[in-house]
């Protein structure tokens, strides 16, 4: 399992609500709605990551 960097939901790497890779790395979104938030500051989400 991994977590969502914008609500900390644990998602399965298998079957994620959806994917980005940004500079190298795969983030995973337990929704379209999370990779919505995450796409409009993605600064704030990967300082956290």
């Amino acid at each position: 399992m991994v977590k969502d960097p914008v609500c900390n939901m644990s998602v399965d790497p298998e079957k994620p609500g959806a994917t980005e890779t940004f500079n190298g790395k795969t983030y995973y979104f337990c929704s379209n709605k999370c990779k919505a938030t995450f796409d409009k500051n993605r600064d704030a989400f990967i300082e956290k990551a």
